[in-house]
């Protein structure tokens, strides 16, 4: 017979740490049913036996719940059948544990079945402070346990302390105000204050100390955007040799497949369509990785809390709060993971203004585009580009503040509203499960995005190979997708672009980066690989209309510059929006506006450079 038992914490408390060390890999990570939060659910470590499972619930810092994952951890305690009678383990942090404690009465009031695990126990020995935690447990009447995350001393005890007999008294929800909490907190004070002893203090918080001087102080900005600044460029200088050999696989599995079969549709669409498609999906897929790594190293040394902090104020500005830094951070290599990061926004106004901007921020899929058009613009000039390219990403945080302005004097804050987040010691990071959790997300990004992904790429490759006349592909302007472009030409020309640019810009709602691959395709560029983006320059360049004026001008590129900028075409997004949000109305919505706010741009932009320069 297999017990349940339920992992229940505050963020940073260690709980994560404790469920990694019970479970070893015995684990999966999967959605609460009818919410699109994630959870882990795991079987003790074979070392361990094998009767004993644990579900790690998201970070909590009350069971009166104002965030999306502390409503799915509350379910999860009074809701689901499986695990609303089952034991609790309550981690806390022993660094803090006065604050805590909280927690502690809550759920005794809330008749729970509970012990407590006390983490972070190495560095009570390094300041010389001893907790007589048995006295603590006699004192609350719940189990105490000790447990070392560094090298899991006190998981043995732990395991074999746990009740193997569930409580029938029933659970009940509970409801406390401000004064609650703050008796609470003086209660949890006097209960460790009788059980402490302290001695010679080596203050732990020394290093912590000196370190926030420097990175809390005026000149915290200063480092905030230099470690950003290099966690953004490591995300391209780690991913770069990655993409390229998986893009240089995949072109070498599709040569292989036409060359086989030269003259089989099905061949043609196996490598063009299908694996194409694949390759759409994963040449991403490493900046998606490293971006967790990173966010992980961040979050697991301590940084990443006191960057929210630190930012907090200037997005009160914009009309939002320091939870939303992360998302916005994220939404730099790309809207998906940004998007299931909106998740620990507890006020679920600025959940809604930061999951509206998201789109807005300059992710990996633009830089192809961006690069495709800024060499047309500065050819020969790689320095004048790169620093229009920083550029861009800094406008894009400008039009994503004007936004969140504009926004936020439509949507009201609560009243109830207030930023609250735990400042860590600075810790070590724990590599191996940096690496483990990384990859879990990215596994879930490629499981979710993927399909649709790949489903769009095929759907617009079939959409350029029929009607079929003779078994032969029909020319571009004859295909499907030709008819369609040509169709929506009168709506292109506004933008100073054609019904080939049109059917690129049709094609990036797959996926943005086959803008360029489309261009190619349409402005039928034959040349090799290795020539193909100066060939495809060169017929930019000398692309015209029927009229014999040009296609490409400063206007034009300048104006689908701004397109991409703030258009929404990523279906991925959309797709997603709606599984975060709950709302299909809104991710449409989101989807309309700012499309429709592209299109008036990208078309006054080249309207008023035909007015004043040509």
């Amino acid at each position: 017979m297999s017990h349940t038992y339920v992992l229940v914490g505050q963020p940073n408390s260690g709980k994560t740490t404790l469920y990694n060390w019970l479970t070893g890999s015995n684990y999966k990570t999967v959605n609460y049913p009818g919410s699109t939060i994630e959870y882990s659910m795991g079987s003790i470590d074979l070392k361990h036996g094998t009767n004993k499972s644990f579900v790690d619930t998201p970070g909590t810092y009350s069971l009166i719940p104002k965030s999306p994952d502390e409503i799915v951890t509350g379910k999860v305690l009074y809701d689901n059948e499986q695990t609303n009678k089952a034991h609790c383990i309550l981690v806390i942090d022993g660094v803090h544990l006065e604050r805590q404690m909280t927690l502690v009465f809550q759920m005794k009031q809330a008749s729970i079945d509970f012990s407590i695990v006390v983490t972070m126990a190495d560095l009570l020995k390094e300041q010389n402070t001893q907790i007589d935690f048995a006295a603590l447990s006699k004192n609350i009447g719940v189990a105490v346990y000790v447990f070392n995350g560094q090298t899991s001393e006190g998981i043995d005890k732990l395991i074999a302390g746990l009740p193997l007999t569930v409580s029938e008294k029933p659970r009940k929800k509970i409801s406390w105000t401000y004064l609650d909490f703050q008796r609470a907190r003086i209660d949890a004070m006097e209960e460790v204050e009788k059980v402490t002893r302290k001695g010679n203090t080596n203050d732990i918080y020394g290093f912590t100390k000196k370190l926030d001087s420097w990175l809390l102080s005026k000149l915290g900005f200063v480092f905030f955007f230099g470690i950003m600044t290099l966690l953004f460029a490591s995300l391209f200088w780690f991913s770069a040799p990655f993409s390229d050999l998986i893009e240089a696989g995949f072109s070498y599995v599709s040569t292989q497949i036409e060359t086989a079969f030269p003259d089989s549709f099905l061949a043609t669409f196996l490598s063009q369509g299908i694996v194409a498609s694949f390759a759409a999906v994963l040449v991403f897929v490493p900046q998606i990785l490293f971006l967790f790594l990173g966010l992980g190293f961040l979050e697991s040394s301590g940084y990443l809390p006191r960057a929210a902090a630190l930012i907090d104020h200037p997005l009160q500005k914009m009309g939002l709060g320091g939870r939303s830094f992360v998302p916005i951070l994220s939404g730099f290599a790309c809207a998906v993971p940004a998007l299931m990061a909106t998740r620990n926004i507890s006020s679920k106004r600025d959940r809604f203004i930061t999951s509206f901007i998201i789109p807005m921020m300059s992710c990996s899929a633009r830089l192809p585009v961006y690069g495709l058009l800024l060499l047309f613009l500065f050819p020969d000039n790689a320095f004048l580009i790169g620093l229009v390219f920083a550029g861009l990403y800094f406008l894009s945080l400008f039009f994503g503040a004007v936004a969140s302005l504009i926004l936020s004097k439509f949507v009201k804050p609560s009243k109830d509203q207030f930023f609250m987040m735990e400042l860590p010691l600075y810790r070590r990071p724990r590599i191996r499960i940096i690496i483990k959790q990384a990859l879990s997300k990215t596994r879930s990004y490629i499981t979710r995005a993927g399909p649709i992904i790949i489903f769009f790429a095929v759907l617009l490759w079939l959409g350029a190979q029929f009607p079929r006349v003779n078994s032969q592909a029909p020319e571009l302007a004859e295909s499907y997708i030709g008819q369609l472009g040509q169709v929506m030409e009168p709506v292109f020309k506004p933008m100073g672009v054609d019904w080939r640019v049109g059917v690129g810009l049709i094609s990036a709602f797959a996926a943005r980066e086959v803008f360029v691959s489309t261009m190619a395709v349409t402005f039928k560029v034959t040349a090799d690989e290795e020539h193909q983006e100066k060939d495809l320059l060169q017929i930019m360049n000398q692309a015209k209309f029927a009229d014999g004026t040009p296609i490409f001008t400063v206007g034009s590129v300048l104006g689908l510059i701004f397109f991409f900028m703030i258009a929404l075409q990523c279906m991925t997004t959309v797709a997603t929006q709606i599984r975060e949000s709950g709302s299909a109305k809104f991710a449409w919505t989101q989807l309309i506006v700012l499309n429709l706010v592209a299109y008036v741009g990208a078309v006054v932009i080249n309207q008023a450079y035909r007015l004043f320069f040509l």
